[in-house]
């Protein structure tokens, strides 16, 4: 088991990658060197473009890394994502011009979306299937592993008096894919990809001695083997990379990307793009100005975010993905109604009311924390379960097109919509997390309590929803694997 929590560490670290760019750059875009260098402002179409153009890079990596997951592997897959990105950085961080460092950021996001359908792939079907559910829900919680040494990073050069003060953390980012490259040779196959290629045997080795202690007849192994032998096809679309039609092909399909879709645009437009690229403007906007000041308060925010993260990551499986999603969306409308007064009370230059700015402040962080519980463990764990093995890694790549064509939104629209209408745009998370709330009540699936395989059955129901709501039952005795089904049959 210790073996097999390394090799999932490695895929873990592909999450730090995304986390690491994701505050690096909200930091870096208040970094006074990093403006003069390159003629930027805090916000404007210029930062918008310099932000968004990474985005650009991973939806157009979204069409690749599906056929490079399946083509060679779950493992490969990431090594591939990995060595990109070490080139992305290798072009940004010496950059000399606003094109190149561009081009720099294109490439990093072209090869975080490699990563980024390889890497929760590989956790989700290389964990001990008691432990899919926290496994694959702390793969995203990595985000913040590479968020936190970003931040405090950008506060420990913010003080250099040059431009090695934004480069210097730049060039950081070649060490959690540099990582995987290195981790990625030890790493053995997942068994759901082995059987796929039919290369049975080796699928038993892995899952005897990852899952069953060694024993090649232990009940998880068998009950898991068995399910592998009836849902995988070895001819299946997987296998053609332009094969993409079993995404849209009947209803269950359509349901299935109703639930990835639904996950990419909620977890990008809850509120938490203003807050993880923008911090420093929000800080800004109600009386905060001091840049270290800024800085600081973003790096602790990352910390917090993390722990909370790690919390939800276990809650998941107790709580059942449903709750924890439902809930914490109905709080997003609570805390944003309440940001939102807070910043039109006190979000003013003549404002000189610190009790009232702390208070936004602070309700900026519950916010931040209630996401990090309910959606950071969901974001790489819900799209991952609701898909077919057939359709994992095309569908995790829709899943990061969807996820980016988002975050556009968010790099793109919020600083140039900020300039005219402040913290009125505030409305807007508010009105689109009611939305969010009565799309997950009435349209996404429970998945816990069930192998990858045995949610192929909720979807097959006429209403998917209410099949998921009953508990499955798997039967084992001393003759075997007797029976499965639903519990209102017994």
């Amino acid at each position: 088991m210790f073996k097999l929590y390394f090799f999932l560490f490695v895929a873990f670290l592909n999450s730090c990658i995304n986390g690491y760019d994701g505050s690096l750059m909200g930091g870096i875009n208040a970094m006074k060197y990093y403006q003069t260098y390159f003629n930027m402002e805090t916000v404007g179409s210029g930062t918008g473009l310099v932000f968004s153009v990474y985005t650009v890079g991973n939806i157009v990596g979204s069409f690749f890394c599906g056929p490079f997951t399946d083509w060679w592997g779950r493992r490969w897959g990431m090594f591939i994502g990995a060595s990109i990105i070490i080139a992305g950085t290798c072009t940004q961080a010496p950059a000399t011009s606003r094109a190149m460092f561009t081009g720099g950021r294109f490439i990093l996001g072209f090869g975080v979306a490699t990563c980024a359908t390889a890497g929760p792939s590989y956790v989700a079907e290389m964990s001990h299937p008691a432990w899919r559910g926290t496994l694959t829900g702390l793969y995203n919680t990595f985000w913040f592993v590479g968020g936190i040494p970003a931040t405090w990073a950008l506060y420990g050069t913010e003080h250099i008096e040059s431009d090695l003060s934004w480069r210097l953390p730049i060039w950081f980012q070649a060490v959690a894919p540099g990582l995987v490259m290195l981790g990625c040779l030890f790493c053995p196959e997942t068994p759901r990809w082995l059987v796929s290629n039919d290369r049975h045997e080796e699928a038993i080795r892995v899952m005897a001695r990852y899952h069953g202690e060694g024993d090649r007849n232990s009940p998880i192994v068998l009950l898991t083997y068995r399910e592998m032998i009836e849902e995988i096809a070895t001819e299946g679309s997987d296998k053609r990379w332009w094969d993409y039609k079993d995404l849209f092909n009947s209803k269950s399909a359509w349901w299935r990307l109703s639930c990835v879709v639904g996950m990419a645009f909620f977890g990008q437009w809850s509120g938490n793009g203003a807050v993880s690229y923008f911090m420093p403007v929000l800080l800004n906007q109600i009386g905060v100005k001091e840049e270290r000041t800024q800085l600081l308060y973003n790096a602790i925010l990352n910390v917090i975010s993390f722990v909370m993260a790690t919390i939800g990551a276990r809650f998941v499986d107790r709580l059942g993905r449903r709750v924890v999603l439902l809930v914490g969306t109905s709080l997003f409308v609570v805390w944003w109604t309440i940001i939102t007064t807070l910043t039109a009370l006190y979000g003013t230059e003549e404002n000189d009311n610190t009790y009232g700015s702390r208070s936004a402040i602070a309700f900026i962080y519950i916010f931040g924390i209630t996401y990090s519980f309910s959606y950071t463990p969901l974001q790489a764990l819900y799209p991952v379960e609701c898909l077919s093995y057939e359709t994992r890694a095309k569908g995790m790549g829709m899943y990061n097109l969807f996820v980016n064509i988002a975050a556009f939104f968010n790099t793109y629209a919020i600083p140039t919509v900020w300039q005219r209408i402040k913290w009125r745009f505030y409305f807007v998370y508010i009105a689109w997390d009611v939305f969010e709330v009565v799309f997950i009540y009435f349209l996404f699936v429970e998945t816990k309590g069930r192998t990858l395989e045995e949610i192929n059955e909720i979807f097959e129901a006429p209403y998917p929803k209410r099949k998921s709501m009953q508990k499955h039952i798997v039967v084992i005795t001393d003759r075997g694997i007797l029976d499965k089904g639903l519990e209102e049959h017994y």
